[in-house]
């Protein structure tokens, strides 16, 4: 009995191992004179990736809308964009840690909801997570959770922000 016990206590000590190495072990970080020219959100592998100069720089873990299959058409769809936007926005003060702002909707977006008497929505950000949140980290990314926008961990969106400017191109594929 107390080698059962004693196995369960070492499987419970490397499970409680496994999370922390998981949550918080140091990925490799964005060189410090890299401009990302080019992010690419692939959301049925729940993955940013972004690019300098045609190169993969780093690849993230990422939440998208409550209702991730389908492009956003509507407000309060709880869907994620999907097409060709562009980052229009920074904002170090928002709740969600800071933003990139998406240019959500574009044109054709506008005149989609126009012919279905809706509104588009809008408001759609690459961002980190609500203050007193940052401890999840990248347990996050466990479950779809926002209302549109594309999540990351507060350490991820504090690299995509100092490396990201404005009018970089953003690709969103279903």
């Amino acid at each position: 009995m107390i080698q059962r016990k004693y196995l369960y206590f070492i499987i419970f000590t490397l499970f409680i191992i496994g999370i922390a190495v998981y949550a918080y072990f140091p990925e490799n970080e964005i060189p410090n004179n890299c401009t990302i020219d080019k992010i690419l959100v692939l959301k049925s592998k729940r993955k940013l990736e972004v690019f300098a100069e045609g190169k993969l720089i780093k690849t993230y873990s990422i939440a998208l809308g409550k209702e991730p299959i389908g492009k956003k058409q509507f407000e309060g769809d709880n869907k994620t964009p999907e097409g060709q936007y562009y980052i229009y926005d920074k904002n170090q003060y928002s709740k969600f840690h800071k933003t990139l702002g998406i240019s959500y909707p574009n044109k054709e977006d506008i005149k989609f909801a126009k012919q279905a008497k809706r509104l588009p929505g809008g408001d759609v950000k690459i961002h980190g997570l609500k203050d007193n949140f940052g401890i999840l980290s990248k347990f996050h990314s466990l479950k779809d959770w926002t209302a549109g926008c594309i999540a990351l961990t507060n350490t991820e969106i504090d690299e995509l922000y100092e490396h990201v400017p404005l009018g970089t191109p953003i690709e969103i594929r279903p």
